[in-house]
């Protein structure tokens, strides 16, 4: 009978092993963070819509205040700010317009500099600000009525420059060296008049398989010999290079935070992460967005994050994960099998994070974005579940 409970007891642990042998792993590492972790959260045009759009000068400062005063509460110190979504600025810029996502009409005056207010009030607490900038995008729509004259692609309109793309938007061409110069601009304009910590280019980069044909025609015509895909994440390159040169001339850094289906980046988006994260020139930092829960039956979040991480093999380039925040209590159709784990799970950041922790290049994570966190817009029992248990690992020592 002994040996029969034995038995018993050795096939359920077994049982259990396999089981669970996934969150087990995340469960055995040492909750508590690494030296001068980064604990970064994106604030993005949404929430300007959201929060602070139609409100006076006094009351938009208030809210930004009480967003800084959350996150030093709460030990995060790294704000991701977006400056630049669609050709535009929340600062007063002599390249860009004003951003309609915080005024009424593109190009209206700004009721004050957000982003000046922001590093400083930011700096008192010890939080570091991070500029957004999405190098290409112009609309996500097709209707460009509010383009303003101030614009700077007003006057590349119909040409070869710009294209709308049907169910995307308006997009600038990134084979064009125009575009290049007016991006690199663009961030040399930030760090000249504005003490960043750094600036980041999110995942939006080709926008479509048509844009540059011409220029690529072009190309061949005058002698090249780069295949279509190869051209692509050359025009691609070219940009990084110049932003990550100009960005290191102030002494600051530079992050790319794209798609986190390496396959995607390749296939679709042309954004050369393995150069970027192997090669010297490119990057400081590279903060993919891991938006897979651990059951995601496609790309489960631990096996993905360690093919993030041993893909770096240039010591200078350091990881922090993007965590989808915004799933906490949803459903996850891509994930298929995996699909409940959001709503069945209420700790999954958590847990994310202190599985990160032990990956060798990491150095911090994100998270998208902060209304979805810390906001009461989006909030239900699961939010508020996994914001507790997230709170409670950051206050850890």
């Amino acid at each position: 009978m002994k040996k029969v409970i034995g038995f018993f007891f050795v096939g359920i642990s077994i049982f259990f092993l396999f089981f669970y042998g996934e969150s087990s792993k995340t469960l055995k590492m040492k909750p508590h963070p690494i030296e001068d972790e980064k604990r970064a959260i994106f604030l993005s045009y949404l929430e300007y819509q959201s929060l602070l759009k139609g409100k006076d000068s006094a009351t938009m400062q208030q809210v930004l205040a009480s967003i800084l005063d959350t996150l030093e509460e709460n030990k995060f110190n790294m704000l991701i700010v977006q400056v630049r979504s669609f050709s535009d600025a929340i600062y007063p810029s002599e390249l860009f317009p004003s951003s309609n996502t915080l005024v009424e009409k593109e190009g209206d005056p700004l009721p004050f500099d957000l982003l000046s207010f922001l590093i400083e009030e930011a700096h008192k607490r010890a939080i570091e600000i991070h500029a957004w900038i999405n190098p290409y995008r112009i609309r996500n729509t097709m209707d460009g009525s509010s383009i303003s004259i101030k614009n700077p692609c007003y006057k590349w309109l119909g040409s070869n420059q710009v294209k709308g793309i049907d169910e995307k938007g308006i997009f600038y061409n990134p084979a064009s060296q125009e575009v290049r110069d007016l991006v690199v601009a663009g961030v040399e304009e930030i760090l000249k008049n504005y003490d960043v910590d750094g600036i980041l280019f999110d995942d939006y980069f080709y926008p479509d398989a048509s844009i540059d044909l011409d220029n690529y025609q072009d190309y061949v015509a005058s002698g090249g010999n780069l295949s279509l895909t190869d051209y692509r994440l050359d025009q691609v390159n070219q940009l990084v290079r110049a932003v990550y040169e100009m960005v290191h001339s102030y002494h600051k850094v530079f992050s790319i935070s794209p798609e986190g289906n390496i396959d995607n980046n390749y296939e679709i988006n042309y954004a050369d992460t393995k150069r970027w994260m192997q090669e010297d020139g490119y990057i400081d930092y590279i903060i993919p967005q891991i938006y897979f829960g651990f059951d995601n039956e496609r790309k489960p979040f631990y096996e993905t994050v360690r093919e993030w991480n041993n893909m770096i093999t240039n010591d200078s380039v350091q990881l922090l994960p993007a965590l989808a925040f915004y799933k906490a209590g949803t459903e996850d159709y891509y994930a298929l099998q995996g699909s409940k784990e959001w709503q069945l799970h209420q700790d999954i950041i958590r847990r994310q994070i202190i599985t990160s922790r032990a990956v060798s290049h990491y150095k911090g994570f994100a998270l998208f974005r902060y209304e979805y966190v810390f906001g009461t817009r989006y909030e239900n029992d699961s939010v508020l579940k996994e914001r507790e248990a997230l709170v409670s690992l950051l206050q850890l020592p």
